[in-house]
């Protein structure tokens, strides 16, 4: 099985909210394995919290996370630059 970390996109029209999310990499963006955290881009700095032992216990299982979601997990330190 193909596992991404990626973003599920949620909140209104014009008004994005994004979830981190483990994911198969052949579903829908709805469906995911396991919710590992949140990313809020309209606040000032932009919100990010991702649980830092899920997204690592994830990562060594193989996981491979999207462009995007590998920004911010630099951002937030789980992954060395």
């Amino acid at each position: 099985m193909a596992v991404k970390i990626r973003l599920k996109r949620c909140g209104a029209k014009k008004n994005p909210f994004y979830r981190v999310v483990v994911a198969d990499s052949r579903t829908n963006r709805s469906a995911f394995i396991e919710e590992i955290g949140y990313f809020d881009p309209l606040t000032e700095p932009a919100n990010i919290k991702i649980d830092a032992e899920k997204a690592t216990q994830w990562l060594k299982n193989g996981a491979q996370p999207t462009e995007t979601a590998k920004a911010l997990l630099k951002k937030v330190g789980i992954i060395e630059k």
